[in-house]
């Protein structure tokens, strides 16, 4: 069992230093050097060319649209943008790279020099400098059988599907994040939570974590209090979800302090994150840039992004989510812990989204933070992973607007898009689920829970009003909850005066 460090006796002695590199997959239709297409979820091998494949002769040809969205999303990261860059080849040998190198870029990024504000959990906002953001082509995918959760920890052996193989990625790297203390896990997860907004709405990528469209690699050292000298670095690789980040930094906090306090080193290394119980194991040694011997791609010319260009890109931004955090948070009329929460949960652009589809904003609100979110954390994914959309929800809403359906049903209506039964009218028609029509069946099923209660009867007519509750819920039980309350309320009074 690994030694751990009380987290707060951390503090007291070491300085953690963090640096976070994510990577971003480009939702573009073809592959970054070749016309393959770049879709998820295909049959393993199927997206495949002579180019993503490695074969020999095969040359590579620059995805524009790829070029432009890293603009897009340099521009949105406050960087500053290369007029003219160039693509390396980062040499290394193993499974998942075809050609047993990468082409990525190496001392000429296309962007570079920015920073993101991320806001805390308290309000406070914190800067990350981002040292880089540089253009590459994804990796093919590794399926590790024998381990957990297809993880290479204790995998017995391993397939290669190069469906992923030079998809478009972007990668973000961040300078030294310095004295977060004890908010470093904090500070890493809203940089995270940030920029996978951020990508999101710019419309670049789907960032989803658990489909490895969006990755993180989180670096961490410690030093001494007091001292300016960084510690060995430890870098724990392909995390896939927002709280997963903050608890990997934790974790490598308490294990690094550990051993440093029992006079051992700590060695420069690639680490797995273990999602059964949030701790890390130990990978690789950790290659420096030499290692990788990179060199300029004789097969791809510099890339130039003229100046016109790169303005003609920055005009078509959007609204960007903090700037739209604020002016939703005034319209709504929202306080600054209402609005944490709906971010923390993941739900405000999920919100947004159900409000454009014709809801109001505590309609959407009551559905996305209550009973979805219940959801997700009994399927154990992420909010927006859910296989509902804010049209389903809002299409829910309308038909409890209309009478057809009461929440329970709409509760019903959402279970059934969530089993993949159709979307919310083609669930309601095959379950049966909209409101009785029928006065009389409804009136039948009063006059029998009425029957069935003489003395709940009795009480209702000695004033107590609320007693009436038993006979609305004998009424909804008899109905399978399609008969409308309202009614059956209006039913009672009229046979109990």
């Amino acid at each position: 069992m690994t030694d751990l460090m009380d987290f707060d006796e951390v503090l007291t002695k070491y300085d953690p230093v963090m640096g976070m590199e994510v990577h971003v997959e480009l939702a573009t239709e073809t592959k970054m050097f070749s016309a393959s297409s770049a879709h998820f979820g295909a049959d393993p091998n199927t997206n495949v060319d002579p180019v993503s494949l490695g074969l020999p002769g095969a040359l590579p040809v620059v995805n524009e649209k790829g070029v432009e969205w890293a603009i897009k999303i340099g521009l949105a990261l406050n960087c500053s943008i290369a007029e003219s860059s160039r693509f390396a080849r980062k040499n290394y040998f193993y499974p998942d790279q075809p050609k047993n190198y990468q082409i990525s870029q190496y001392d000429e990024p296309i962007a570079y020099d920015g920073y993101l504000d991320v806001v805390l959990d308290d309000g406070e906002t914190w800067r990350i400098e981002i040292e880089r953001a540089h253009m590459e082509e994804d990796t093919a995918k590794l399926t590790h059988l024998g381990g957990a959760d297809g993880r290479i920890s204790g995998a017995t052996s391993s397939l290669v599907d190069a469906n992923r193989a030079g998809v478009p990625l972007i990668e973000i790297v961040t300078k030294p994040i310095e004295g977060a203390g004890e908010r470093a896990p904090e500070v890493a997860r809203a940089y995270v939570s940030a920029l996978r907004d951020l990508v999101k709405a710019l419309g670049v990528s789907d960032a989803r974590m658990d489909q490895g469209s969006m990755r993180v690699d989180s670096n961490l050292s410690l030093r001494p209090v007091g001292t300016v000298e960084f510690g060995t670095r430890t870098e724990t690789k392909n995390i896939n979800s927002i709280k997963s980040v903050e608890q990997a930094v934790r974790y490598e906090m308490m294990r690094q302090a550990a051993v440093l306090e029992a006079g051992g080193t700590i060695d420069q290394e690639t680490r797995h994150y273990q999602e059964t119980d949030g701790s890390t194991s130990k990978g690789r040694p950790k290659e420096t840039a030499e290692d990788y011997r990179y060199f300029n791609d004789p097969d791809l010319p510099p890339v130039i992004a003229p100046r016109e260009w790169v303005e003609e890109i920055r005009a078509t931004l959007p609204e960007l989510p903090w700037v739209r955090k604020a002016r939703i948070q005034e319209e709504w009329q929202l306080s600054d812990a209402e609005m944490r929460d709906l971010v923390n949960a993941g739900a405000l652009d999920l919100i947004i989204q159900t409000v454009e589809e014709g809801t109001t904003p505590d309609e959407a609100r009551s559905w996305w933070v209550s009973y979805l979110s219940q959801k997700a954390k009994e399927a154990d994914t992420e909010l927006d992973a859910l296989a509902v959309t804010p049209a389903h929800v809002a299409r829910v809403v309308a038909l409890i607007k209309e009478g057809k359906l009461t929440n329970k049903l709409g509760r019903q209506a959402i279970d059934g898009v969530l089993a993949g039964e159709g979307d919310v009218d083609e669930v309601v028609a095959k379950r049966g689920l909209e409101v009785m029509q029928d006065d009389g069946a409804i009136e039948k099923a009063v006059d029998e829970a009425l029957a069935a209660n003489p003395d709940v009867v009795e009480k209702i007519k000695a004033g107590n009003a609320k007693a009436g509750g038993a006979i609305v819920g004998a009424v909804m039980k008899a109905t399978r909850g399609k008969a409308d309350p309202a009614t059956v309320n209006k039913l009672i009074a009229q046979k109990c005066k």
